[in-house]
């Protein structure tokens, strides 16, 4: 299509564009990690925040995805939550936030979607508690 074209110009979602860039031995995992995270946030709204996938409940941000030379990983932004589910998360290296996962075994995706939805609880509980407070 040429340039100054009034055509509509078709491309993929940012989060398409995101993956089809990563390594091919990465990008299937990603593929894997975002489907299971659409299944279990059928809800929720796909964008990019901090230059990785992420997705939105209208409460706020609730976990983000992102692939690496070595690994990918998943970002639920919450240092709690993961202390909180250590014993699941054994096996996996854990660090402030992020949860990462090898390239060389398959995606947890039964994990991966608990994640998910705890998240997604977990941010709109925040937010009514929030709105509870009084304010002044």
């Amino acid at each position: 299509q040429e340039l100054g074209s009034d055509a509509p110009v078709v491309m993929g979602s940012l989060a398409d564009r995101y993956i089809e860039a990563a390594p091919e031995n990465v990008r299937v995992h990603l593929q894997k990690v975002r489907s299971t995270i659409r299944k279990a946030l059928p809800k929720a709204e796909e964008v990019i925040s901090y230059g990785m996938p992420a997705y939105r409940v209208p409460e706020g941000l609730v976990i983000f995805f992102a692939g690496w030379k070595g690994h990918y990983a998943i970002y639920p932004g919450n240092r709690g939550f993961i202390a909180e589910m250590r014993d699941e998360l054994a096996g996996y290296k854990v660090s402030e936030g992020t949860i990462q996962f090898p390239l060389d075994r398959p995606v947890p995706v039964r994990l991966i979607a608990k994640i998910a939805k705890l998240r997604a609880a977990e941010v709109v509980a925040k937010a009514a508690a929030k709105k509870k407070r009084p304010k002044g």
